[in-house]
């Protein structure tokens, strides 16, 4: 099972999940790892009437063991059903990775 499948596995078990959308972004960091950066996508109701860093927590809480190995960083973005509506689904870009890389040091 993919390190994708295993971490969506965990979010549908721990959570009421009405969307999500996971995007390996390993290809935009550098290193050998393949299946290292993800960015999650996560809408549920059982989001409501909590704060951002609550909202992190709980899902940190359910990934925690794919967190260090073999998941190095996982960008979250995690919404209600009604947040997901007032932003007509549109998520961030996210940023190129400027770090780790030897080779574009000078």
């Amino acid at each position: 099972m993919s390190v994708a499948e295993q971490l969506e596995n965990l979010l549908q078990a721990g959570l009421n999940v009405q969307h999500i959308q996971l995007e390996n972004e390993s290809h935009m960091h550098s290193g050998p790892a393949t299946d290292s950066h993800f960015k999650l996508v996560l809408v549920s109701p059982d989001f409501a009437g909590k704060r951002l860093v609550q909202r992190h927590q709980q899902v940190y809480g359910l990934v925690a063991e794919l967190m260090q190995n073999p998941i190095h960083a996982l960008a979250l973005h995690l919404h209600t059903p009604e947040e997901w509506v007032a932003r007509n689904g549109e998520v961030p870009l996210s940023p190129t990775c400027k770090g780790g890389s030897k080779a574009d040091a000078h």
